[in-house]
């Protein structure tokens, strides 16, 4: 009997056999967190200079693996950076150039959240630029990339797969949830059409840009838990890092009482929280 016909896209997007469940999740979560905060202190203490692109289909998990690296360290130290169109004055200028302004200094952690590969994903597809720009940025891209790197940037590229059926499964969601709804732009709707070109896009980008000074790394992501530990624990194996000495703190006493409070008409705000058989609403006091 013929096997079961698999195309190119289930393959890489295979999901594992079992979902991670939250408390699993929660526990590994924590240790990478720890870890990332010594990666955060390393970073500090050596002046590394890091920058981290994500990419992927709508609906792929970028947001969420971003959030899940960033949400237990300094935002002074790990910014992410998540540029708007560009404005006419920026079109105007070198491709990349609005992109290095938020390269990492010493001591700097930056994510993209989508990147220079704009040109070579949705701007190629949504017909944004000519083909000879996506031509000319796909050769380009490789040397800037060099040259980051030879300038001392750690540069860690990824890229987020999702399949068909769990990117749709997940774009509708955000049409039913109000806490999503924003994430659901006009353009995630007019793409939503054109996986083929965005495979192509995406072929055509591994080929010109996957370099042995820059490659692309590739998550599956239909388990969203699993993208999220898979794709630290990567990053924490690919940025040399050691526990920085850390000398212990102790609080020092304090006496509470002395000073007298400001008799000050203060202006609390209402509590909110829903009491048990009878929700509570805005203002309403209990």
């Amino acid at each position: 009997m013929a096997g079961k016909k698999t195309t190119k896209e289930s393959q890489t997007s295979e999901s594992p056999a079992q979902a991670l469940g939250n408390k699993a999740y929660e526990k590994e979560l924590k240790r990478l967190h720890v870890e990332l905060v010594k990666l955060q202190q390393w970073v500090v203490h050596k002046g590394l200079k890091v920058c981290i692109v994500f990419e992927g289909r709508d609906g792929a998990g970028k947001g969420g693996t971003i959030k899940a690296i960033t949400e237990r360290v300094s935002p002074r130290v790990f910014r992410v950076v998540a540029l708007p169109a560009p404005t006419d004055r920026q079109k105007s200028q070198m491709y990349v150039q609005r992109y290095m302004a938020h390269f990492p200094a010493a001591g700097e952690v930056v994510i993209f959240d989508r990147s220079w590969y704009n040109r070579a994903g949705v701007e190629r597809v949504m017909g944004f630029c000519t083909p000879e720009q996506v031509k000319k940025f796909l050769g380009a891209a490789p040397m800037v990339e060099r040259a980051m790197v030879e300038s001392g940037i750690i540069l860690l590229k990824y890229w987020l797969e999702v399949s068909p059926e769990e990117q749709e499964r997940r774009l509708r969601d955000r049409i039913d949830d109000g806490r999503k709804v924003w994430k659901l732009t006009a353009m995630d709707v007019k793409s939503f059409t054109r996986w083929d070109d965005y495979t192509q896009a995406r072929d055509d980008m591994f080929a010109a840009t996957d370099s042995s000074w820059a490659p692309w790394f590739s998550a599956r992501s239909e388990d969203k838990k699993r993208v999220r530990l898979n794709v630290i624990s990567h990053l924490l194996e690919h940025v040399p890092y050691k526990a920085v000495p850390v000398k212990k703190v102790t609080l020092p006493k304090r006496k509470i009482g002395r000073g007298k409070g400001a008799d000050y008409p203060f202006k609390y705000v209402p509590e909110y929280l829903p009491v048990e058989g009878s929700p509570a609403k805005r203002g309403e006091k209990k």
